[in-house]
Protein backbone atom coordinates (compact mmCIF):
# COMPACT_ATOMS: atom_id res chain seq x y z
CA UNK A 1 0.00 0.00 0.00
CA UNK A 2 3.17 2.32 0.96
CA UNK A 3 4.55 1.74 -2.72
CA UNK A 4 0.98 2.32 -4.60
CA UNK A 5 0.39 5.38 -2.23
CA UNK A 6 3.94 6.50 -3.54
CA UNK A 7 3.34 5.96 -6.93
CA UNK A 8 0.59 8.06 -6.95
CA UNK A 9 2.16 10.98 -5.37
CA UNK A 10 4.82 10.74 -7.87
CA UNK A 11 2.60 10.79 -10.62
CA UNK A 12 0.82 13.40 -8.68
CA UNK A 13 3.99 15.64 -8.62
CA UNK A 14 4.91 15.21 -12.11
CA UNK A 15 1.29 15.81 -13.83
CA UNK A 16 1.76 19.30 -11.74
CA UNK A 17 4.88 20.38 -12.79
CA UNK A 18 2.90 19.79 -16.27
CA UNK A 19 -0.13 21.88 -15.28
CA UNK A 20 3.04 24.28 -13.93
CA UNK A 21 4.97 24.78 -17.39
CA UNK A 22 1.89 25.05 -19.55
CA UNK A 23 -0.03 27.63 -17.14
CA UNK A 24 3.62 29.54 -17.37
CA UNK A 25 4.23 29.72 -20.89
CA UNK A 26 0.58 30.40 -21.98
CA UNK A 27 0.16 33.49 -20.08
CA UNK A 28 3.70 34.23 -20.50
CA UNK A 29 2.80 34.44 -24.42
CA UNK A 30 -0.38 35.18 -24.66
CA UNK A 31 0.07 38.36 -22.75
CA UNK A 32 3.81 39.35 -23.77
CA UNK A 33 3.39 42.77 -21.62
CA UNK A 34 1.94 42.07 -17.96
CA UNK A 35 3.79 45.00 -16.55
CA UNK A 36 0.94 47.58 -18.82
CA UNK A 37 -1.47 45.34 -16.93
CA UNK A 38 -0.26 45.90 -13.72
CA UNK A 39 0.05 50.06 -14.07
CA UNK A 40 -2.69 50.76 -16.99
CA UNK A 41 -1.65 51.35 -20.67
CA UNK A 42 -0.90 54.96 -20.75
CA UNK A 43 1.87 55.05 -17.41
CA UNK A 44 5.57 56.13 -18.05
CA UNK A 45 8.18 54.09 -19.23
CA UNK A 46 9.69 54.45 -15.94
CA UNK A 47 6.98 53.38 -13.73
CA UNK A 48 6.75 50.07 -15.82
CA UNK A 49 10.62 48.98 -15.87
CA UNK A 50 10.21 49.97 -11.72
CA UNK A 51 7.39 47.26 -11.93
CA UNK A 52 9.09 44.73 -14.63
CA UNK A 53 12.19 44.73 -12.23
CA UNK A 54 9.68 44.01 -9.15
CA UNK A 55 8.16 41.22 -10.62
CA UNK A 56 11.21 40.14 -12.14
CA UNK A 57 9.67 40.57 -15.71
CA UNK A 58 13.32 41.99 -17.04
CA UNK A 59 14.74 38.97 -16.75
CA UNK A 60 14.78 36.17 -20.02
CA UNK A 61 11.94 33.64 -20.49
CA UNK A 62 13.59 30.98 -19.15
CA UNK A 63 15.34 32.84 -15.81
CA UNK A 64 11.61 33.98 -14.97
CA UNK A 65 10.31 30.00 -15.56
CA UNK A 66 12.98 29.05 -13.57
CA UNK A 67 12.34 31.54 -10.60
CA UNK A 68 8.70 30.82 -10.90
CA UNK A 69 9.32 27.12 -9.94
CA UNK A 70 11.39 28.55 -7.00
CA UNK A 71 8.64 30.50 -6.17
CA UNK A 72 6.41 27.37 -6.14
CA UNK A 73 9.11 24.66 -4.64
CA UNK A 74 8.95 24.22 -1.22
CA UNK A 75 12.62 24.12 -1.28
CA UNK A 76 14.14 27.26 -2.65
CA UNK A 77 17.97 28.65 -2.83
CA UNK A 78 18.80 32.09 -2.67
CA UNK A 79 21.73 34.15 -2.15
CA UNK A 80 22.49 35.41 1.62
CA UNK A 81 21.52 38.93 0.64
CA UNK A 82 18.45 38.66 -1.34
CA UNK A 83 15.54 40.65 -0.04
CA UNK A 84 13.10 37.48 -1.34
CA UNK A 85 13.77 35.79 1.81
CA UNK A 86 11.86 38.48 3.70
CA UNK A 87 8.53 37.85 1.16
CA UNK A 88 8.69 33.80 1.43
CA UNK A 89 7.76 33.14 5.29
CA UNK A 90 9.92 30.56 5.30
CA UNK A 91 9.26 27.83 7.53
CA UNK A 92 12.91 26.93 8.28
CA UNK A 93 16.34 29.20 6.41
CA UNK A 94 19.85 27.24 6.44
CA UNK A 95 22.75 29.35 5.94
CA UNK A 96 24.89 27.48 3.39
CA UNK A 97 27.86 29.63 2.75
CA UNK A 98 26.89 32.77 0.60
CA UNK A 99 23.52 30.93 -0.43
CA UNK A 100 20.45 30.06 1.67
CA UNK A 101 18.06 27.48 2.00
CA UNK A 102 14.42 28.02 2.88
CA UNK A 103 11.61 25.88 3.46
CA UNK A 104 8.29 27.10 2.72
CA UNK A 105 4.88 26.93 1.78
CA UNK A 106 4.33 27.60 -2.25
CA UNK A 107 4.87 31.55 -3.48
CA UNK A 108 2.16 32.71 -6.05
CA UNK A 109 3.67 36.09 -6.51
CA UNK A 110 0.77 39.45 -5.55
CA UNK A 111 -1.74 40.68 -7.27
CA UNK A 112 -1.09 43.17 -9.95
CA UNK A 113 -3.87 45.35 -8.80
CA UNK A 114 -4.24 45.36 -4.45
CA UNK A 115 -0.42 44.01 -3.97
CA UNK A 116 -1.81 41.45 -1.18
CA UNK A 117 -0.25 37.95 -1.57
CA UNK A 118 -2.26 35.66 -3.99
CA UNK A 119 -1.99 32.84 -1.64
CA UNK A 120 -3.65 35.06 1.09
CA UNK A 121 -6.90 36.22 -1.56
CA UNK A 122 -7.08 32.02 -2.41
CA UNK A 123 -7.03 31.27 1.40
CA UNK A 124 -9.84 33.31 1.82
CA UNK A 125 -11.98 33.27 -1.14
CA UNK A 126 -11.68 29.21 -0.50
CA UNK A 127 -13.45 29.25 2.56
CA UNK A 128 -16.42 30.30 0.78
CA UNK A 129 -16.24 27.82 -2.52
CA UNK A 130 -15.61 25.60 0.18
CA UNK A 131 -18.41 25.54 2.03
CA UNK A 132 -20.63 25.98 -0.87
CA UNK A 133 -19.03 22.43 -2.61
CA UNK A 134 -19.56 20.41 0.37
CA UNK A 135 -23.29 21.67 0.92
CA UNK A 136 -24.19 20.69 -2.80
CA UNK A 137 -22.45 17.52 -2.07
CA UNK A 138 -24.13 16.67 0.70
CA UNK A 139 -27.40 17.63 -0.89
CA UNK A 140 -26.83 15.58 -4.50
CA UNK A 141 -25.47 12.56 -1.79
CA UNK A 142 -28.62 12.58 0.24
CA UNK A 143 -31.02 12.96 -2.70
CA UNK A 144 -29.53 11.14 -5.11
CA UNK A 145 -28.62 8.09 -3.02
CA UNK A 146 -32.59 8.34 -1.88
CA UNK A 147 -34.22 8.51 -5.12
CA UNK A 148 -31.62 6.25 -6.81
CA UNK A 149 -32.64 3.31 -4.27
CA UNK A 150 -36.64 4.12 -4.52
CA UNK A 151 -36.30 4.16 -8.41
CA UNK A 152 -34.20 0.60 -7.92
CA UNK A 153 -36.97 -1.12 -5.83
CA UNK A 154 -39.79 -0.02 -8.38
CA UNK A 155 -38.56 -0.38 -11.45
CA UNK A 156 -40.23 0.26 -14.75
CA UNK A 157 -43.14 1.20 -12.26
CA UNK A 158 -44.32 5.14 -13.16
CA UNK A 159 -42.56 6.73 -10.09
CA UNK A 160 -39.20 4.64 -11.20
CA UNK A 161 -39.66 6.76 -15.21
CA UNK A 162 -40.46 10.02 -13.50
CA UNK A 163 -37.03 10.02 -11.58
CA UNK A 164 -35.20 8.67 -15.01
CA UNK A 165 -36.66 11.02 -16.62
CA UNK A 166 -35.91 13.90 -13.85
CA UNK A 167 -32.25 13.00 -13.62
CA UNK A 168 -31.38 12.81 -17.34
CA UNK A 169 -33.02 16.04 -17.69
CA UNK A 170 -30.90 17.28 -14.59
CA UNK A 171 -27.85 16.15 -16.45
CA UNK A 172 -28.28 18.01 -19.56
CA UNK A 173 -29.09 21.52 -18.12
CA UNK A 174 -25.80 23.52 -16.76
CA UNK A 175 -25.20 24.48 -13.67
CA UNK A 176 -25.39 28.16 -14.64
CA UNK A 177 -28.77 27.76 -16.25
CA UNK A 178 -30.25 26.36 -13.59
CA UNK A 179 -28.55 29.14 -11.29
CA UNK A 180 -30.30 31.91 -13.71
CA UNK A 181 -33.86 29.86 -13.36
CA UNK A 182 -33.32 29.87 -9.17
CA UNK A 183 -32.26 32.86 -9.31
CA UNK A 184 -35.06 34.55 -11.18
CA UNK A 185 -37.81 32.21 -9.89
CA UNK A 186 -37.10 31.73 -6.03
CA UNK A 187 -35.24 35.00 -5.06
CA UNK A 188 -36.89 37.57 -7.47
CA UNK A 189 -40.69 36.29 -8.33
CA UNK A 190 -41.47 34.27 -4.77
CA UNK A 191 -39.30 36.76 -3.02
CA UNK A 192 -42.40 37.75 -0.67
CA UNK A 193 -42.93 33.75 -0.16
CA UNK A 194 -39.11 32.24 0.17
CA UNK A 195 -37.46 35.35 1.63
CA UNK A 196 -34.48 34.86 -0.35
CA UNK A 197 -32.65 37.02 -2.42
CA UNK A 198 -31.07 36.89 -6.30
CA UNK A 199 -27.60 37.31 -5.06
CA UNK A 200 -25.55 37.31 -1.55
CA UNK A 201 -22.70 35.45 0.14
CA UNK A 202 -22.87 33.67 3.14
CA UNK A 203 -21.12 36.33 4.75
CA UNK A 204 -22.31 39.94 4.57
CA UNK A 205 -20.84 43.18 5.97
CA UNK A 206 -22.93 45.11 8.38
CA UNK A 207 -22.02 48.91 8.82
CA UNK A 208 -23.19 48.57 12.78
CA UNK A 209 -22.12 44.73 13.89
CA UNK A 210 -19.53 43.95 11.30
CA UNK A 211 -19.40 40.43 9.46
CA UNK A 212 -22.11 38.11 10.08
CA UNK A 213 -23.66 34.91 8.60
CA UNK A 214 -26.00 34.30 6.16
CA UNK A 215 -27.03 30.89 5.31
CA UNK A 216 -30.10 31.14 3.65
CA UNK A 217 -28.19 32.65 0.62
CA UNK A 218 -26.56 28.99 0.43
CA UNK A 219 -29.46 27.60 -0.60
CA UNK A 220 -29.92 28.84 -4.09
CA UNK A 221 -26.72 28.69 -5.07
CA UNK A 222 -26.10 24.79 -3.83
CA UNK A 223 -29.32 23.49 -5.09
CA UNK A 224 -27.63 24.90 -8.39
CA UNK A 225 -24.67 23.44 -8.26
CA UNK A 226 -25.88 20.39 -6.80
CA UNK A 227 -28.88 19.45 -9.46
CA UNK A 228 -25.82 17.38 -12.50
CA UNK A 229 -24.47 15.32 -9.51
CA UNK A 230 -27.36 14.50 -7.90
CA UNK A 231 -29.16 13.25 -11.23
CA UNK A 232 -25.83 11.46 -11.66
CA UNK A 233 -25.54 9.71 -8.55
CA UNK A 234 -29.56 8.78 -8.91
CA UNK A 235 -28.94 7.50 -12.05
CA UNK A 236 -25.44 5.44 -10.65
CA UNK A 237 -27.23 4.21 -7.42
CA UNK A 238 -30.18 3.12 -9.35
CA UNK A 239 -28.49 1.11 -11.74
CA UNK A 240 -25.55 -0.50 -9.25
CA UNK A 241 -28.98 -0.88 -6.83
CA UNK A 242 -30.66 -2.83 -9.10
CA UNK A 243 -27.76 -5.12 -10.43
CA UNK A 244 -26.54 -5.84 -6.79
CA UNK A 245 -30.58 -7.06 -5.42
CA UNK A 246 -30.33 -9.51 -8.96
CA UNK A 247 -26.99 -11.27 -7.12
CA UNK A 248 -27.43 -14.67 -5.62
CA UNK A 249 -26.12 -13.15 -2.39
CA UNK A 250 -29.27 -11.36 -2.04
CA UNK A 251 -31.75 -14.34 -3.35
CA UNK A 252 -29.75 -16.13 -0.66
CA UNK A 253 -30.43 -13.16 2.33
CA UNK A 254 -34.49 -13.77 0.98
CA UNK A 255 -34.53 -17.43 1.13
CA UNK A 256 -33.48 -16.99 5.29
CA UNK A 257 -36.46 -15.25 5.86
CA UNK A 258 -34.27 -11.71 6.16
CA UNK A 259 -36.36 -8.47 6.09
CA UNK A 260 -36.41 -6.45 3.19
CA UNK A 261 -34.99 -3.47 5.33
CA UNK A 262 -32.10 -5.68 6.29
CA UNK A 263 -31.10 -6.61 3.21
CA UNK A 264 -31.16 -3.23 1.54
CA UNK A 265 -29.27 -1.62 4.06
CA UNK A 266 -26.77 -4.50 5.31
CA UNK A 267 -26.18 -6.87 2.15
CA UNK A 268 -27.04 -4.51 -0.99
CA UNK A 269 -26.79 -1.37 -0.66
CA UNK A 270 -22.98 -1.25 0.81
CA UNK A 271 -21.97 -3.36 -2.25
CA UNK A 272 -23.89 -0.94 -4.54
CA UNK A 273 -22.30 2.43 -3.13
CA UNK A 274 -19.18 1.50 -4.56
CA UNK A 275 -18.92 3.32 -7.97
CA UNK A 276 -21.38 6.24 -6.31
CA UNK A 277 -18.71 6.62 -4.00
CA UNK A 278 -15.79 7.02 -6.83
CA UNK A 279 -18.11 9.74 -8.50
CA UNK A 280 -18.65 11.35 -5.34
CA UNK A 281 -15.45 12.07 -4.46
CA UNK A 282 -14.97 13.06 -8.26
CA UNK A 283 -18.05 15.44 -8.17
CA UNK A 284 -16.11 17.37 -5.07
CA UNK A 285 -13.55 18.00 -6.73
CA UNK A 286 -15.11 19.10 -10.05
CA UNK A 287 -17.63 21.54 -7.69
CA UNK A 288 -14.44 22.94 -5.84
CA UNK A 289 -13.19 23.89 -9.17
CA UNK A 290 -16.32 24.27 -11.43
CA UNK A 291 -18.21 26.71 -9.35
CA UNK A 292 -17.25 29.79 -11.00
CA UNK A 293 -20.15 30.79 -12.97
CA UNK A 294 -22.81 30.12 -10.51
CA UNK A 295 -20.84 31.94 -7.60
CA UNK A 296 -20.70 35.15 -9.94
CA UNK A 297 -24.35 34.58 -10.74
CA UNK A 298 -24.94 34.77 -6.79
CA UNK A 299 -22.57 37.57 -6.34
CA UNK A 300 -21.30 34.48 -4.01
CA UNK A 301 -17.60 35.11 -2.18
CA UNK A 302 -15.63 32.15 -3.78
CA UNK A 303 -12.68 30.95 -5.49
CA UNK A 304 -14.85 31.02 -8.85
CA UNK A 305 -15.40 34.49 -8.39
CA UNK A 306 -12.14 35.63 -7.44
CA UNK A 307 -10.90 34.13 -10.58
CA UNK A 308 -12.92 36.13 -12.86
CA UNK A 309 -13.00 39.14 -11.62
CA UNK A 310 -9.10 38.86 -11.87
CA UNK A 311 -9.57 37.73 -15.17
CA UNK A 312 -11.52 41.28 -16.16
CA UNK A 313 -9.12 43.39 -14.39
CA UNK A 314 -5.93 40.98 -16.36
CA UNK A 315 -4.66 40.31 -13.01
CA UNK A 316 -2.41 37.32 -14.08
CA UNK A 317 -1.14 36.29 -10.88
CA UNK A 318 -4.19 35.71 -9.25
CA UNK A 319 -5.78 34.14 -12.02
CA UNK A 320 -2.43 31.71 -12.58
CA UNK A 321 -2.32 31.31 -8.66
CA UNK A 322 -6.34 30.12 -9.22
CA UNK A 323 -5.65 27.67 -12.15
CA UNK A 324 -2.43 26.03 -10.09
CA UNK A 325 -4.79 25.73 -7.37
CA UNK A 326 -7.42 24.33 -8.41
CA UNK A 327 -5.31 21.67 -10.50
CA UNK A 328 -3.45 20.36 -6.64
CA UNK A 329 -6.98 20.21 -5.72
CA UNK A 330 -7.88 17.67 -8.56
CA UNK A 331 -4.74 15.75 -8.18
CA UNK A 332 -4.97 15.20 -4.71
CA UNK A 333 -8.55 14.21 -4.76
CA UNK A 334 -7.61 11.56 -7.32
CA UNK A 335 -4.98 9.95 -5.24
CA UNK A 336 -7.65 9.89 -2.21
CA UNK A 337 -9.89 8.01 -4.33
CA UNK A 338 -7.87 5.74 -6.06
CA UNK A 339 -6.95 4.25 -2.05
CA UNK A 340 -10.33 4.74 -0.87
CA UNK A 341 -11.66 2.51 -3.98
CA UNK A 342 -8.96 0.22 -2.86
CA UNK A 343 -10.23 -0.04 0.70
CA UNK A 344 -13.32 0.04 -0.04
CA UNK A 345 -13.51 -2.72 -3.16
CA UNK A 346 -11.13 -5.90 -1.79
CA UNK A 347 -11.35 -7.26 -5.54
CA UNK A 348 -9.29 -4.37 -7.01
CA UNK A 349 -6.22 -5.08 -6.75
CA UNK A 350 -3.01 -2.63 -6.32
CA UNK A 351 -1.27 -3.88 -9.48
Amino acid sequence: MIQFILKRILSGFFILFSVVTVVFFLFKFSFPNPEKMAVGQRTDLATQESIKKEFGLDKSTFTQYLLFLNDLSPISFHSSSDELTKKYNPLLQISLSNRVLLIKGPFLRKSFQSRIKTTTLIRESFKGTFILALVSILFAVIFGVMLGIFSAIKVNSTLDQIIVFVSTLGISVPSFFSAIILAWLFGFLLHDYTGLFMTGSWTDIDPFTGEYYQWKNLILPAIALGVRPLSIFTLLTRSSMFETLNKDFIKTAKSKGISRSNILIKHALPNALNPVITAISGWFASLLAGAFFVEYIFNWRGLGKLTIEALEMNDLPVVMGSILFIGFIFIITNIIVDILYVKLDPRIKLS
